[in-house]
């Protein structure tokens, strides 16, 4: 292939913006905000299905105390029935009056079983609603440590995607020029070597490889036409001559 020397020239300058936006894309993905985000996130999760958790145990507990509640009050007032009856003289048979009186015992061991179940399940929603105030808290605070990874993430994608912004259109800029063709054999040679497609000639050294060139190389470099795309003879990249390649 042949080009004109200035046009190959500006292949470095491409390559320079090209490593740019490389360097400014790693920076991006590797930002350390990612993985703080990532075990917040992990966190925060993790957090709330504990949270829902104990949201249900709370909600289970709260329908049981009622029930119970509720089971209190009822022998209660079957009990105080009874006890008006007694009270009121209105039974003056034996067997009833015996009746009514054992019946008033074993209310009283109801109200006293059902007492300590309404005792025991107050405990226990207690327990519950401390440990669901004190994971939404846990919750709370990791969502806004969340919020300030995620704030500082996307302020520094910002910067660099301004700089990218930036080195794209001096990209652009340095591609102004250079033949079509040239560009689509540094793009291709560029995908086949990690992003370097063209490299320097410089005191005898490819720039791309960092080997120095044979003696033989060298002369025939030297020989070929300044317009000849010359690839290094070591790692296959675009090789362009400078003022310092000390042929």
């Amino acid at each position: 292939m042949k080009a004109d020397p200035t046009a190959q020239s500006a292949l470095l300058d491409l390559q320079a913006q090209d490593s740019a936006l490389a360097q400014l894309q790693h920076r991006k993905n590797s930002l350390p905000e990612h993985a703080q985000i990532a075990d917040l996130q992990a966190k925060a999760k993790e957090l709330d299905g504990a949270r829902i958790e104990a949201d249900t145990e709370v909600s289970d507990l709260s329908r049981a105390q009622k029930k119970a509640d509720a089971e209190v009050e009822q022998v209660k007032t079957r009990r105080a029935r009874d006890e008006e009856r007694l009270n009121s003289g209105a039974i003056s048979n034996p067997k009833d009056l015996e009746s009514l009186q054992h019946e008033l015992v074993a209310l009283e061991r109801r109200i006293s079983t059902l007492e300590d179940d309404e005792l025991e399940v107050m405990e226990k929603l207690e327990e519950a609603q401390t440990r669901l105030t004190a994971l939404e808290s846990d919750l709370n605070a990791i969502n806004e440590d969340l919020a300030q990874a995620v704030a500082a993430r996307d302020a520094a994608i910002v910067v660099l995607d301004e700089q990218a912004a930036a080195a794209q259109a001096d990209r652009a800029q340095a591609a102004t020029g250079v033949p079509d063709e040239l560009i689509a054999l540094y793009d291709k040679v560029r995908a086949q070597y990690g992003g370097l497609g063209a490299a320097a000639l410089r005191a005898r050294r490819c720039e791309g490889c960092r080997l120095e060139l044979n003696g033989a190389d060298l002369r025939d470099i030297t020989a070929a036409p300044e317009d000849d795309v010359l690839r290094c003879p070591e790692c296959g990249r675009i090789l362009v001559r400078t003022a310092e390649s000390g042929l």
